[in-house]
This record gives structure tokens, C-alpha cells and sequence, in this order.
């Protein structure tokens, strides 16, 4: 059993916890109170030793008035005094019990308050304020006031981590999916059958073309492509060696890496090409320029003045073009020329163009429209390529008329310019009667040569006598619609603004905002310029720290693939840099039309869905460069099938730059891992902490 004392004090009530404020006030009352007391305390032994002192002179002590004797007792009293004061205020700083009496509790409130009614103000503690936040430089695109801005950083490489690339350390082997982590795995790629060397698989689909209704038109030359995908790697051919740079590649290219003498036996007579040893070279000749193409391009200078190569004239489109002399000698005068043939029998034309080093790409005037956009090139070539120009109303020179820009020349050497003979003249005839009707106005003809130039706006068209053909096109046509579209007989309309028809002249016109730019159907539409020159700041200082730290100048770059173009800004700061290559800009289906913006600049690309497979031939570039391409076609397409197909594209000795989501990288390098790419991740210039890496792979020969 409990004490009575235990069960007293459990008998009693709890009582609140006392508060900081009512703590306060108590220290501050007993404080004040000790002082009282000790100083009263002291003023009563002062008077004490003084009636002492009086009361011993008066009975004649006077030893008691020795100074010795005053000090020692007024010390002793000071001692005293010193002690009295330490224990009291030792006292008066101890904290009160926890439990104690209500009447206590309330006594001590009641006098607290009669001395101090109000609490007193909290003390004013002087506090320092932090420091500040270290300076960060931006690397964004937008300002500090949230607006667009082309003057801006993206940060560095760093230099040390080269070799990491270059050795191929592979990144994590795993991907982390909220708590747990997935594997990604991929075999090893095995390598296709030796006769799929030159195979494309869009156009050599046998199996389809074989369905075709008809084939009169060309229809078995446009994309048929296969449902199932090629699942290997396409072989070099046997002796494959790294192709000789540029430009000793325009005369001559290795013999075994386009093992092709069809074009040497057809052509050998008319100065296309020749077989010495294991070299072809190419002397420069064409059929309807057998002394050369740079005599063959000064008769057309001097022919027509304003054509003016490299200045007004910067995009040309060669037609039929054989092995692209006459775009591999418009180089040297600053022009870009996109040379286009089919894979008919002579099969390998476009082949022994892109291994000389010439812009070039598998096209056919057949029954779809050509996957350039409207207004694309100044001046169109057609030197014996083999068209009939006036077949089905004229709809293959509509569609000319289409890529012509507005004010552009379309030059025409073939025998029914310069032939008396019937059947030639009546071709003549007919061309002439067609550009009439379709308002092109013949500039000259001279010997072989005849030149033609479309009008600047659509008066012309609009004076026509009623029921006139070809008609206009429908307002809601859009001439930049090309993907799997057929070709339309009727003239397409010129924007009312002049757009298309008013760029600059190179080079200003590859930095200077054309007006197209408006009419691109995208989400901005006032701050264009600004994101186009934003574009532009951005791959400019990317690609030169590409160019340093990685050293591009020794690779010799030639030909170039860009899958993810935008406005072009990666091919111009490749340009601006002065690194002595061409580049093809694709612009994904998947997104903006930005093509015509991109001629605008004075650059040449194509329009393509990586869904599926590229018109060109294997072994085509030297390096491919994709920008948050595969995280944005990943939820369409199959990715390894897009990584397969870069690898059928790319050189051997060819590099592969892919910039895209942290996210994506592990299994990205992992397909590469797969093909046989020596892969390694790298940083970007936004540092190790950010959401983006650069996938970079070398193909080995």
C-alpha cells in the first residue's frame, strides 16, 4: 500500500505548464526584490559600524580610531556583505517547482501583476542577413525578363572527358523505373546477305513493284516500301577502303567501293568516267558537255548575266543527273546543287555521286510529288535527262514549277532544242507552247541550250484568256504537301506577299529571317525571328565546341545528315565554322514544316518519316547527327529499326552524334552496342546534373 504522503500528492490536481512569458516575469520580480534587500541590508551595517565607532570615541578609545583598525574592519564588512549578495542571487535564479500549491500559483500571479502589469517588449536581436547566393551564368534562351534572346551561353565540354568517349565506357546497364530497375537487352545484329550491298529498301522492293497495275509513268521507281523492316546490317563490298576526301574525291574514287562499270561501259565515249586501275576518275564531261562542265557553266553565265552562281543563284536542282559533274563544278562557284535520278538502269549514278562528294539523292519524275517544297531552288538543270516534259498536260514541268522559285531559271539542253529533224521540232513546239501557257518567258537559246524564267507573282496567270491550260491551283493547295502526294496538274499560286520571292542574296540570306518564316504552322508566330536566330546562336556555339574539343577538323567531314533539321541552324554553323562540307536536313514528318525555311537560308534538304527507310543509297554519310529525334519518334516508331537504318547510311569510319533525353541514353548505347558502334555517353555543356547527353558512336571500317 502507498504512503499517506504518496497518495496526498497524487491527490492533488496537475497543474498547466507554466508558460516563457510567466517565467520571465517571476525572474524579473525576484531580481528586483534581492537588489532591494541587499542594499538595504548593507545601508543597515553602514549605520551599525558608525553609532559603533561614535560610542567608542565618547568613552576615549581612541586605539579604535587607528586607520590599520578602520580598513580591517571595513573589509571584513565588505567580505560579508559580497557573500550575502552571491547566495542570494543564487537563490533568486533557480527555477520553481513543477508542482506546487493552487494558492500558490495564484499568489504569485496576483503579485506579479501588481508589479508588472504588462509583459515587457521581447528583446530586439540584431541578426545579419545571409549571404548571397553565388553568381550563375544563364545558358537558356530566354532573358531575365522571360524574353527570347539570341545572346546566351550553353556551357563547354570538358576536355578530359574525351578519351572516356573514345574508349566507348559504356553508362549504367539498366533503366530505373520507380523503385526497381528494368534491363534492356538487344543481340548482337548479324550482317545481310552479300548481294544487299547497294539495297534501298523503299525501292527495291520486287515483291511489290511486281503488284503495280502499271509501270508506264515510273510508278516502279517511286517508294514502295516493305512491311518488314531489315533486321541486319548491310556488308561493305569486298576492298571497301575509307573514301578519298574532298576535293581530290571530285576527280577520283576508289574502284572497289562502288564496284559498278555499267556507267564506264555507256558513257566512257561521252567524258563521264574511266576505270584506271583501282580508281574511277571522272574528267568532268557529260553528254551535252563533253569539253567539261566549268566551259559548259560559262556558256550559261554568259548567256544569261543575272543568273549570277553564288550570289542570286545558290540552290540548284540537276536533273537526271548522271555522276553529278555539273554539281560537283558548281561547288567551286558557291552554289549547292541537289542531284536526283532514279534507280533505273543506270542503276548506280547516284552512288558515284554521293562517294565523289556531291549532294545527291535517289528522285523520280514519275506520278508523286518530289519530297522538296515549293520555291526551293533558283535554277532547275535538265541536260539530256531523259523526261518528257509535255507528257499528261505537262504535269512533270508543272511540277517543275512548282520547286522553280519565283523569278528562277529553268535550263533545258536536250536535242530538240538544236535537232531540225521532225519529231524534234515537234518537241521543240510543244515545250514552247507549254511554257507559254504556264507564263515562262524563253531568255535565250543558244546552240544546245535553251533558258526559261518564271514570273514574279501570279499577274501572268491572272490575264489569261478563260479556259486556258493548265489552270491555277486551288487557293487551299498547299505546294509544300509533298509526302506521299501525287503530282497535280494545275499552276501553283505565289504568296501575294512576295514570300519566296524576295530572299536575300548569299550569304546574308543564310542568317536573315526570310518572310516564309510567318507561314510556317507552328505554335509561335510573333517571335519566329527570335527563335530562328536563337536556333541559329545555339548549334553555332555547340558545333564549335564540337569542332574543339572533339577535334572535328581531322575527320574530313564531307557528306552529312542532319534527321531533326529544325530551321537549319545545325548545317549553318557548319557552314559559318568553315568546315568544307554539305549537309542533307531532313525535317521529320512528325513535326513542322520548316523545308521552305530552309531553302530560304540557301540550303537543301528533304522531307522524310524515319518510320521508315531513306531514299539513299548505303555507305552515303560521314556523319549523322540527330537532336531529340528518337525520344520523339520512340512513340511511333521502333528505334532500333531507325538506329539499323543510320547504320546502313552511315560510312565506314563514320561517326553517329546523338543528342536526346538522359532517360533514353542506356538503351540507346545498348542498340548500338548491338550494331558494332564503339558508343560513349557524354555530358552536354549544361553540365553533369542535366536532362540531356550526347550519345556519340564510331563505326568502324
Amino acid at each position: 500500500a502507498s504512503s499517506p504522503r504518496v497518495s496526498y500528492l497524487h491527490s492533488l490536481p496537475r497543474l498547466p505548464r507554466v508558460s516563457t512569458s510567466t517565467l520571465f516575469l517571476r525572474r524579473r520580480y525576484l531580481i528586483i526584490n534581492s537588489v532591494k534587500n541587499s542594499v538595504f541590508f548593507f545601508c543597515s551595517i553602514r549605520s551599525a559600524f558608525v553609532t559603533v565607532t561614535m560610542k567608542l570615541s565618547d568613552v576615549g578609545l581612541d586605539a579604535v580610531k587607528t586607520p590599520r583598525l578602520v580598513k580591517v574592519i571595513a573589509f571584513a564588512f565588505i567580505s560579508i556583505t559580497t557573500i550575502f549578495l552571491f547566495n542570494h542571487f543564487s537563490d533568486s535564479f533557480s527555477y520553481p517547482s513543477l508542482i506546487s500549491s493552487p494558492e500558490a500559483v495564484q499568489t504569485n500571479a496576483t503579485t506579479v501583476s501588481a508589479v508588472s502589469p504588462s509583459p515587457p517588449p521581447r528583446p530586439h536581436l540584431k541578426i545579419s542577413p545571409p549571404p548571397l547566393p553565388p553568381t550563375v551564368v544563364r545558358t537558356g534562351i530566354i532573358d531575365e525578363n522571360g524574353a527570347m534572346s539570341d545572346t546566351f551561353e550553353i556551357g563547354g565540354f570538358d576536355p578530359g572527358a574525351v578519351d572516356e568517349i573514345k574508349t566507348g565506357n559504356s553508362s549504367s546497364s539498366s533503366e530505373a523505373t520507380g523503385d526497381s530497375k528494368v534491363e534492356f537487352r538487344i543481340e548482337k545484329f548479324s550482317v545481310c546477305d552479300k548481294r544487299k550491298t547497294d539495297h534501298i529498301p523503299c525501292l527495291d522492293n520486287e515483291e511489290e513493284i511486281k503488284r503495280l497495275n502499271s509501270t508506264d509513268r515510273g510508278e516502279n521507281y517511286e517508294r514502295h516500301c516493305p512491311k518488314e523492316r531489315l533486321g541486319c546490317l548491310i556488308p561493305p563490298p569486298d576492298g571497301y577502303k575509307k573514301p578519298i576526301p574532298w576535293p581530290q574525291s571530285r576527280d577520283k574514287i576508289w574502284f572497289n567501293n562502288v564496284p559498278h562499270t555499267r556507267l564506264v561501259e555507256d558513257k566512257g565515249g561521252q567524258n563521264w568516267i574511266r576505270q584506271e586501275k583501282d580508281k574511277f576518275v571522272f574528267p568532268g564531261g557529260g553528254t551535252q558537255f563533253i569539253h567539261g562542265a566549268d566551259q559548259y557553266l560559262d556558256q550559261i553565265s554568259q548567256m544569261v548575266p543575272g543568273i549570277t552562281f553564288g550570289v542570286r543563284t545558290r540552290v540548284a536542282l540537276d536533273i537526271g543527273c548522271g555522276v553529278a559533274s555539273f554539281g560537283a563544278f558548281l561547288m567551286q562557284r558557291n552554289t549547292t546543287t541537289l542531284s536526283v535520278a532514279p534507280k533505273d538502269v543506270h542503276e548506280n549514278q547516284i552512288q558515284f555521286a554521293l562517294e565523289r562528294g556531291v549532294p545527291a539523292m535517289v528522285a523520280v519524275f514519275a506520278t508523286r510529288r518530289l519530297l522538296y517544297p515549293s520555291q526551293a531552288f533558283e535554277m532547275i538543270h535538265c541536260s539530256r535527262c531523259r523526261i518528257n516534259w509535255t507528257r499528261d498536260d505537262g504535269i512533270l514541268l508543272l511540277e517543275a514549277n512548282r520547286m522553280l522559285r519565283a523569278g528562277g531559271y529553268f535550263v533545258w539542253a536536250a536535242q530538240p532544242v538544236y535537232k531540225h529533224e521532225d519529231n524534234l521540232q515537234e518537241q521543240w513546239k510543244e515545250m514552247v507552247d507549254l511554257t507559254n501557257r504556264i507564263c515562262w518567258e524563253l531568255i535565250k537559246k543558244e546552240g544546245y541550250i535553251a533558258v526559261w524564267r518564271k514570273p514574279l507573282n501570279n499577274s501572268c496567270y491572272l490575264n489569261r484568256e478563260a479556259g486556258v491550260k493548265p489552270p491555277l491551283c486551288r487557293p487551299d493547295d498547299d505546294p509544300d504537301d509533298v509526302w506521299y502526294v501525287d503530282m497535280k496538274p494545275c499552276i501553283t499560286r505565289l504568296p501575294e506577299n512576295g514570300a519566296g520571292a524576295n530572299v536575300s542574296t548569299w550569304p546574308a540570306r543564310l542568317h536573315d529571317p526570310p518572310e516564309r518564316l510567318q507561314s510556317i504552322q507552328m505554335d509561335a508566330y510573333i517571335s519566329r525571328k527570335e527563335i530562328m536566330k536563337a536556333e541559329s546562336r545555339f548549334w553555332f556555339e555547340t558545333v564549335e565546341s564540337y569542332v574543339r574539343v572533339f577535334r572535328w577538323n581531322e575527320f574530313k567531314l564531307r557528306n552529312v545528315l542532319d534527321m531533326k533539321a529544325g530551321f537549319g541552324g545545325f548545317a549553318a554553323a557548319l557552314n559559318d565554322l568553315g568546315l568544307d562540307c554539305w549537309v542533307m536536313n531532313v525535317v521529320p514528318t512528325s513535326g513542322f514544316n520548316t523545308l521552305p525555311v530552309i531553302y530560304d537560308r540557301g540550303l537543301v534538304g528533304t522531307m522524310h518519316d524515319w518510320c521508315e527507310p531513306f531514299d539513299t543509297y548505303p555507305r552515303t554519310y560521314d556523319l549523322i547527327h540527330a537532336a531529340f529525334l528518337l525520344s520523339n519518334e520512340k512513340k511511333r516508331c521502333n528505334i532500333t529499326n531507325i538506329m539499323v537504318e543510320m547504320d546502313r547510311m552511315l560510312r565506314p569510319g563514320g561517326r553517329v552524334y546523338i543528342r536526346d533525353s538522359l532517360s533514353l541514353m542506356d538503351q540507346l548505347q545498348k542498340i548500338a552496342t548491338a550494331i558494332g558502334w564503339r558508343a560513349g555517353v557524354h555530358d552536354t555543356g549544361e553540365g553533369p546534373h542535366a536532362s540531356v547527353r550526347i550519345l556519340i558512336c564510331d563505326k568502324g571500317i
